[in-house]
C-alpha cells in the first residue's frame, strides 16, 4: 500500500496561496468565532462529537461586506480527490449494506451510518465542513475545495496536484455547483480577482429542471423519513397506546417547531433535553417553552401562540411522554430521530407542503380522530400547483382557501407568486419588499379543525412565515367579515358539506369582485348533487372549464370520482357561453397505495404526465399546446354550452356517442362475414 503524501499536498497549496498573497488558516487556527463555533457544533467527519478541523481555511472578502468562507480538505493518494454516486452527487453519509465481519477493527451493523466517503475523499470531506458552516453559522454561502496528489519529484514537491471546487449556498438549496474555473488554478481567489469570482458564483444557479428534481427527491426522502418514524410509533406498543392520531400530529408538529431556528432563537439540540423526572421541569416543559419563544420570534400573534401552546400542551404535558425510561424520555427519543432525519430536509426554500406529508402518512394508518366524515384528504402537490396556475396566479394575486387543511393550496400559490416576483422584479430591495408582502398580506386560509390548523401554520412558518392570515375558525361564520381582497380562490372542500362542498364556493365567490376560482370536487356535484349552489353560482360567475380527473386521484384515501371546475369570477354565465370539457381520466400517472412506500413508488410518471398537465393548462389558458394528447379530434376535448340550471357540468353529459354506422363499419362487417364464409367452405373440403 503506497504511503499518503497528504502533508506534502497541503504544503504545495499553501505555498501557492502565499504566492498569490492569500491569507490562509491552518487546522488549529480560527478565522472567527462564528465559523469556529459552527465547526464545533456539527458532527465530526466520522460522526458523533468532536471538533471539525479543515486542513486549510480561507475567508474571501470583496470589500463590500460579502464574505465567503472556503473550506479545503487535502488527501494524498490515488483516486482520493472525490467520490460521486451514480447521479453525479458528492457522496456524504451512507448506510452499511451488511454487518461487519467478526473481529473487524470498526464493527458495524447493517443500516448503521457509514462516514467512509467523508473521511477518505478530499472533496467529500470539504463538503462536510461546508455544510457545517451553512447549518450552524450566519453564512449563507461557502466554497468547498478538495486537493490531492499522488507522487513527488526528486525535490519532494508534488508533481501531479489536482483540485476540485464547488459553490454551496442556501439560495441553491445546498446543492453543490461545480466551479470549473478553479480546477486548474486558484488565481481567482486573489483579492484583486474576487469580484470576478463572485460574478461567476452568482451565475451558478440551479436550473428549473434541477429545482424540480431536487424538490421531488426531497419530497420522497421526507415522506420516507416520516413513514419510518410513524412505523416506529406504530410498532412500539407503549408509544402506540400513549398517542392518539391527533396526539401524533401534535408530536410531529411540536418537535419540528422545536428543532427549527429563527433570528434570536437557536434551534433546540438533543443535548438540551434533560429527561428529568420532574413535574415542573421536564422535556415536555422545555419543548413548550422553546416553541413559545420560537413563535414570538416569528412575530406570531398572542392569540395564535396561546391556541397552539394549548393544543400542543395536551400531549407534551402528558407524563407518559416526558417520564424517563432507562434514562431517556419518549420526547427526547423521538426528537433525536426528527432532529437527525427531518429537520435537515426542511432547511430549504423549495416551498413544499411538508405537513401535508405528515398528515397523509398518518391517514395511511388511521383516520384523523375528529374527522368523522373522512373529509380530511390532502390534495397532491402536483394538483395544487396545477390548479393555482389554472387560476392565473401571479405576484399580484390575493389567494384564499376557506377549507385549507394543511395549507397545500396556499403553499403552491406562494411558490408561484414568489417565482413570478423573482422573474419580473430586478431591484433586490423591491423584490424583498414584494416577497414579504406576498407572505404577510396576500394569502388567507381558514381551517376549522385545530390540529390540522397547526399543520397549516407550521407549513407557512417553514415558508418564511406566511401564517399571518391563517385562521382557526368556521369559515361559514366569518367569510362575510374577512375583508380580504381575494382574486384567486382555490378549494378542495369536504364532500359531506351541503352541495358536496359547493356551499363554500358560493360563499367565497359572493365576496369576490374579480379573478378566478378553481375547485377540486366530487364530479357529481356538477350534475345535480351540488344544487342549489351550482345554479346560484352561475348567476354571478362563468364556468370556463370542466376537467374529468382520474378516479384514483387520491389513491386509496378517498373513493370518489373527482373533477376540477374553473370559474371566472363576477361575470354572470350566459346561455351561449362555451365551456371547455376535458377528459383527463388518463393523466399519465400510475398510482398505487402502499403504506410503507414513498410517493416515488406510489405515484409514477409512466406516460408523459408532466407534458399532459402542461397541455391541459395551455388549453384552458388559451395558449398553444406543445403536445396533442387532448384534442377535439380524439374526443378528449369538447366545447359546448350548458344550461343555467347548474346540473350539466360533467364531461360525460356532453359526450356524443354516434351510433350511425360508417362506411368503415360496413367494410369491417363484410370482411368478417367473408372470412367466416371461407372458413366454412374449407371445413367441407
Amino acid at each position: 500500500m503506497s504511503r499518503s503524501i497528504e502533508e506534502k499536498v497541503e504544503e504545495y497549496y499553501k505555498k501557492e496561496f502565499d504566492t498569490y498573497g492569500i491569507r490562509h488558516f491552518g487546522k488549529t487556527e480560527n478565522i472567527n468565532d462564528d465559523i469556529a463555533n459552527a465547526l464545533k457544533e456539527a458532527d465530526s467527519k466520522s460522526g458523533g462529537a468532536g471538533i471539525n478541523y479543515p486542513d486549510i481555511q480561507l475567508l474571501l472578502d470583496d470589500g463590500h461586506a460579502r464574505r465567503i468562507p472556503v473550506m479545503i480538505e487535502a488527501k494524498g493518494g490515488r483516486n482520493k480527490l472525490e467520490k460521486l454516486d451514480k447521479s453525479g452527487n458528492i457522496v456524504q453519509v451512507t448506510k452499511y449494506a451488511s454487518d461487519s465481519k467478526p473481529g473487524a477493527r470498526k464493527p458495524h451493523k447493517k443500516g448503521d451510518k457509514n462516514y467512509a466517503a467523508i473521511t477518505t475523499y478530499a472533496t467529500n470531506g470539504a463538503l462536510h465542513y461546508g455544510n457545517a458552516i451553512l447549518r450552524y453559522s450566519d453564512y449563507d454561502e461557502v466554497i468547498v475545495i478538495g486537493i490531492n496528489g499522488t507522487s513527488l519529484n526528486d525535490d519532494g514537491i508534488v508533481e501531479d496536484p489536482e483540485q476540485k471546487a464547488y459553490y454551496v449556498s442556501r439560495k441553491n438549496n445546498f446543492v453543490p455547483k461545480h466551479i470549473k474555473e478553479l480546477d486548474k488554478s486558484f488565481v481567482l481567489l486573489k483579492h484583486d480577482n474576487i469580484s470576478k469570482l463572485y460574478e461567476i458564483l452568482d451565475n451558478l444557479n440551479l436550473t428549473e429542471a434541477e429545482k424540480a428534481k431536487l424538490k421531488s427527491d426531497t419530497e420522497n426522502e421526507l415522506e420516507t423519513k416520516i413513514k419510518a418514524i410513524h412505523q416506529r410509533i406504530y410498532d412500539d406498543k407503549s408509544i402506540k397506546n400513549s398517542l392518539s392520531t391527533n396526539n401524533k400530529l401534535c408530536v410531529f408538529t411540536g418537535l419540528i417547531m422545536a428543532g427549527l431556528s429563527t433570528k434570536g432563537v437557536k434551534r433546540l439540540e438533543v443535548s438540551d433535553l434533560s429527561s428529568n423526572d420532574s413535574d415542573t421541569w421536564n422535556d415536555g416543559v422545555i419543548i413548550l417553552q422553546h416553541i413559545e419563544a420560537f413563535l414570538k420570534a416569528r412575530h406570531a400573534t398572542t392569540d395564535k401562540i396561546d391556541l397552539i401552546i394549548s393544543l400542543l400542551g395536551t400531549v407534551f404535558k402528558s407524563r407518559a411522554m416526558w417520564v424517563p425510561h432507562n434514562g431517556e424520555s419518549l420526547i427526547k427519543s423521538l426528537f433525536t430521530q426528527i432532529s437527525r432525519d427531518i429537520i435537515p430536509l426542511l432547511e430549504s426554500n423549495l416551498h413544499l407542503d411538508f405537513t401535508g406529508k405528515i398528515l397523509n402518512s398518518l391517514n395511511d394508518w388511521v383516520h384523523i380522530d375528529n374527522d368523522s366524515a373522512n373529509d380530511v384528504v390532502l390534495t397532491p402537490g402536483y394538483i395544487t400547483h396545477f390548479m393555482a396556475r389554472l387560476a392565473r396566479t401571479n405576484k399580484d394575486s390575493f389567494v384564499w382557501d376557506l377549507a385549507m387543511g394543511s395549507g397545500g393550496f396556499l403553499v403552491s400559490a406562494m411558490d408561484i407568486m414568489i417565482k413570478d416576483a423573482q422573474n419580473s422584479i430586478q431591484d433586490s430591495v423591491e423584490l424583498k419588499k414584494k416577497v414579504t408582502n406576498i407572505k404577510e398580506n396576500q394569502l388567507f386560509g381558514v381551517e376549522i379543525l385545530g390540529n390540522i390548523y397547526i399543520l397549516a401554520v407550521l407549513n407557512m412558518i417553514l415558508m418564511g412565515d406566511g401564517s399571518t392570515h391563517m385562521v382557526n375558525d368556521d369559515s361559514h361564520k366569518i367569510y362575510k367579515s374577512t375583508h380580504f381582497p381575494a382574486t384567486v380562490f382555490l378549494l378542495n372542500p369536504p364532500y359531506s358539506a351541503p352541495g358536496k362542498g359547493f356551499n363554500f364556493v358560493k360563499e367565497a365567490l359572493s365576496q369576490m369582485t374579480s379573478g378566478y376560482a378553481v375547485i377540486l370536487i366530487q364530479e357529481s356535484a356538477g350534475s345535480g348533487n351540488g344544487l342549489p349552489y351550482t345554479k346560484d353560482i352561475l348567476e354571478n360567475n362563468t364556468l370556463i372549464a370542466s376537467i374529468h380527473m382520474p378516479n384514483d386521484l387520491f389513491a386509496g384515501k378517498a373513493s370518489v370520482q373527482p373533477a376540477i371546475y374553473v370559474f371566472k369570477v363576477a361575470r354572470p354565465h350566459e346561455k351561449d357561453d362555451l365551456v371547455t370539457f376535458i377528459d383527463m381520466s388518463e393523466d399519465g400517472y400510475t398510482r398505487q397505495n402502499r403504506k410503507k412506500s414513498s410517493q416515488e413508488v406510489n405515484l409514477r410518471d409512466t406516460d408523459h404526465a408532466k407534458e399532459r398537465y402542461s397541455e391541459v393548462e395551455a388549453i384552458i389558458l388559451g395558449k398553444k399546446p406543445k403536445t396533442q394528447y387532448y384534442t377535439e379530434a380524439n374526443g378528449k376535448v369538447i366545447r359546448d354550452t350548458i344550461s343555467l340550471k347548474g346540473n350539466d357540468w360533467t364531461f360525460i353529459q356532453h359526450r356524443v356517442i354516434d351510433t350511425a354506422p360508417t362506411e368503415e363499419d360496413f367494410k369491417k362487417v363484410v370482411a368478417e362475414y367473408l372470412s367466416w364464409k371461407v372458413s366454412q367452405l374449407l371445413k367441407k373440403w
